[in-house]
C-alpha cells in the first residue's frame, strides 16, 4: 500500500482514507480472486465474529458454502462445540441446508426462524417422513396458528411441490437453468427420497461464481475459539478431533501472559491448524505473539459496533491505522493479520485489505441476519430484528460464566463492558449472509479493479491510499432524496 501525498501523523479510521484509482489492465470483476493467502483455506476474506449473536454453525455452514471461514464462540460448552463442529462438516457443499419443520408445527413458530422472503422456503416432514416444501412466501399469507402440514395442500399452487433429483444435476448452471425450465424459484434437491438440501436460482447462481471453503476431505471449513484460561491445550485438542480447521485463541486483550501461556501450550500440543490469536493493535504485540506460536493476529480494540471499550476504558486504536502497523510488521514475520471490526459498509473491507489485512472479520453486520443464532421477531411497525450483544457485555458475561456460584457470577458481572441487548434489523432487500456476501464482494472486486490488482496480494501492494476530511467522506455518501 502507499499513500497519496503525506501521509498523516494522526491514527486514521477507514473514514478518514480512502482509494485512489490507478492505471489498470483488469478488465472484469469476475477476473479477480479474493482468495486469502494466510494459509485458512478460504476463497474469500471473510470472517464471522465469534460471538453468540452472530456466528452459529448454519451461519458457519452458509459462509463457508460462499468461500468464508466462521468462527464459533467459546461461550459455548464443550460439548455442544463439539456438535456445532460436527453438524456444520456434514452440511452439503452444494446445496443450502433446508429450514426443516415438523407438520404440526404452526406458521408463527416457522416466522421465528424464517422471514416470509424469496428464496426461502420450508421442508416439511411428518416424523421422518418427508412431506414436501412450502416457499416462505406464503407465511405472510396464512394465519399464525395454522399448521405447516395443512399449508402443503395448497402448496402446489406455488410450485413448491416439485422437487429436483441430485442425480439430475451436473452442476449449478445446470441446476439453474432446471429451475428456469421448471418455472421454480426455490426447491427441495432430494436423493432417494430423502431431502438433501435445497436451491433457489439466485443460491444455483451464486455456485457459479464462489468457491466453497473446503477441507481435505472435501467438508465446509469451520473455525472454533477458546480462551486463555484453564487447559487451553487441551480444549483446542478436544476441538481439533471435533473436526475444527482454525483455532481462534480469544481475548479482549491479546498482548498479555496469560495470552502467550496459551500460544505456547497449543504449540506444544502439535495440532497442525493455523492459530489466530487477539486482539492486539500493535507491532510490538504481533511480535510478541508470532514467538509464542501464533500465525495469524486478529486485529481491533474497540471499533466493533456492541463494544464500549473505548469510551469505558479509553484504550484502543483507530482501525485502519492498527491493521496498518500490525500488517506490516506480520508480514515481515511470515504471519498475517484479521482486521477485527469497525466494518460498516463493503467500503471499509477494501480499506482493511489494502492496509493489508488478509481477512476481515464481520460481527453486528451478520448478526441481522436469517442464518445467525437467535429468533426473529417483529417491532411495533413489523419490521424484523435479532438481538445481538457485545462479548464483554453483561448478558455475554452471564452466559459465559453461568456455571459459577452467584456470589462470583455477581462479581463477574459487576464489571462488564459493552451494549447488552441491541436490535439488528433484517434489511428486506438482502436478509440473508449470502444477500451481504454478494453486495460486500461486489464491492471489493470493484477495488481491485480500481486499483489494478487481480489478486489480495497484488492488492496490498498497489492499493493508492488517500486521507480526507469528514466533509469528504460525506461527499461519497449517495443523497437519499433529489435536491
Amino acid at each position: 500500500m502507499e499513500f497519496y501525498g503525506d501521509p498523516s501523523r494522526d491514527d486514521l479510521t477507514y473514514s478518514d482514507v480512502f482509494l485512489v484509482p490507478s492505471r489498470s489492465a483488469v478488465t472484469s470483476r469476475l477476473d479477480v480472486s479474493l482468495a486469502p493467502t494466510d494459509g485458512t483455506g478460504a476463497t474469500i476474506p471473510i470472517v464471522s465474529a465469534n460471538m453468540n449473536s452472530v456466528t452459529g454453525p448454519r451461519l458457519a455452514a452458509s459462509l463457508a458454502r460462499r468461500g468464508g471461514l466462521g468462527v464459533l464462540p467459546q461461550d459455548l460448552p464443550l460439548q455442544e462445540l463439539d456438535a456445532a463442529i460436527r453438524w456444520v462438516k456434514e452440511q452439503s457443499v452444494a446445496f443450502d441446508t433446508p429450514f426443516t419443520f415438523q407438520a404440526g408445527q404452526t406458521v408463527e413458530e416457522a416466522l421465528r426462524q424464517v422471514p416470509a422472503v424469496p428464496g426461502q422456503g420450508l421442508v416439511i416432514h411428518d416424523g421422518d417422513h418427508y412431506e414436501g416444501c412450502i416457499p416462505a412466501v406464503r407465511l405472510a399469507t396464512a394465519l399464525p396458528d395454522a399448521r405447516l402440514g395443512d399449508l402443503l395442500q395448497g402448496a402446489a399452487h406455488h410450485g413448491a411441490l416439485t422437487s429436483i433429483s441430485a442425480d439430475d444435476i451436473d452442476g449449478p448452471r445446470d441446476a439453474f437453468d432446471a429451475m428456469v425450465a421448471a418455472d421454480l424459484d426455490f426447491a427441495p434437491i432430494v436423493r432417494h427420497g430423502a431431502v438433501v438440501g435445497t436451491l433457489s436460482r439466485t443460491s444455483a447462481l451464486r455456485a457459479t461464481i464462489y468457491r466453497p471453503a473446503v477441507d481435505s476431505d472435501g467438508r465446509l471449513l469451520v473455525a472454533a475459539a477458546v480462551g486463555i484460561n484453564g487447559d487451553v491445550a487441551l480444549k483446542a485438542r478436544a476441538l481439533v478431533s471435533a473436526g475444527v480447521d482454525v483455532l481462534v485463541v480469544d481475548t479482549a486483550h491479546g498482548h498479555q501472559e496469560g495470552m502467550l501461556r496459551a500460544l505456547k501450550a497449543i504449540r506444544e500440543a502439535k495440532l497442525g491448524v493455523p492459530v489466530v490469536a487477539g486482539n492486539v493493535v500493535t507491532s510490538r504485540a504481533v511480535n510478541d505473539l508470532v514467538d509464542a506460536g501464533a500465525d495469524i493476529l486478529k486485529v481491533g480494540v474497540g471499533p466493533g459496533a456492541m463494544c464500549t471499550t473505548r469510551m469505558m476504558t479509553a484504550v484502543g486504536r483507530p482501525q485502519f491505522s492498527a491493521v496498518l502497523e500490525t500488517a506490516a510488521a506480520a508480514k515481515e514475520r511470515g504471519a498475517h493479520v484479521w482486521a477485527d471490526g469497525g466494518v460498516r459498509y463493503p467500503r471499509d473491507v477494501a480499506l482493511a485489505l489494502a492496509a493489508g489485512a488478509a481477512s476481515v472479520m464481520i460481527g453486528s453486520w451478520f448478526a441481522g441476519t436469517v442464518e445467525a443464532p437467535g429468533r426473529l421477531a417483529a417491532d411495533a411497525e413489523g419490521r424484523l430484528y435479532k438481538e445481538s450483544w457485545g462479548m464483554a457485555s453483561t448478558k455475554a458475561v452471564q452466559e459465559r460464566f453461568g456455571r459459577l456460584d452467584a456470589y462470583e457470577l455477581a462479581r463477574k458481572t459487576l464489571f462488564a463492558e459493552g451494549i447488552s441487548s441491541s436490535r439488528i434489523y433484517l434489511d428486506p432487500l438482502r436478509p440473508s449472509i449470502e444477500d451481504l456476501l454478494d453486495m460486500i464482494t461486489s464491492g471489493v472486486r470493484s477495488s481491485f479493479t480500481y486499483a489494478g490488482a487481480a489478486d489480495v496480494a497484488s492488492f496490498h501492494d498497489r492499493a493508492l491510499v488517500g486521507i480526507q476530511s469528514a466533509a469528504g467522506y460525506e461527499e461519497g455518501k449517495a443523497l437519499p432524496v433529489s435536491w
